[in-house]
């Protein structure tokens, strides 16, 4: 069963997508009640889970997230999203230090085009990834939100956290 719902988060609103129990996705914004956007009917209830690890998250008390995922994407995106998920809190990497680890410099651009196609934002931490020079570019929920992920993450508020998780993006808080 799909559903869906919106909270109300330091980067502004979400919108939470379920499929069967897992998530499936994490968007900026409130869909359009009148569209059919495929994302099943509106609950209260359903997220708690989600809503609580990204309040730890926002929070300062949590590195990564310890959720069921419907990762639905091509194999190079579902390997691309894996990498990503390697990035450690409070760390960046570039899409062609991302196409590197993945065996081939040269597809820093679908690399790129995967990183946009991230149906899970935040809980995939396509955020971390950055121009080679270090700029911010390319994150689909909006520049402006890709700042204010990784300044949270490097913020004095999460300096402790990024001690506990250093080299570790798969453990919980």
């Amino acid at each position: 069963m799909r559903i869906h719902k919106s909270v109300v988060t330091p980067l502004g609103v979400l919108t939470l997508a379920s499929d069967e129990g897992a998530l499936r996705a994490v968007f900026p914004g409130v869909p359009d009640p009148a569209a059919d956007h495929g994302l099943g009917r509106i609950v209260e209830d359903g997220f708690e889970e989600v809503e609580r690890q990204l309040e730890q998250y926002f929070a300062g008390h949590r590195c990564c997230f310890d959720l069921d995922l419907d990762t639905r994407g091509t194999d190079f995106q579902r390997r691309v999203w894996a990498e990503v998920s390697a990035i450690p809190y409070g760390q960046t990497c570039s899409y062609k230090e991302l196409a590197i680890r993945l065996g081939d410099a040269a597809k820093a651009r679908g690399v790129g085009a995967a990183l946009s196609r991230n149906p899970l934002n935040i809980v995939i931490p396509t955020h971390r990834v950055v121009g080679s020079r270090g700029a911010l570019t390319g994150y689909s929920a909006g520049i402006d939100s890709k700042r204010f992920l990784l300044d949270h993450e490097s913020s004095e508020a999460t300096a402790v956290l990024r001690v506990h998780c250093a080299g570790t993006a798969g453990v919980p808080a």
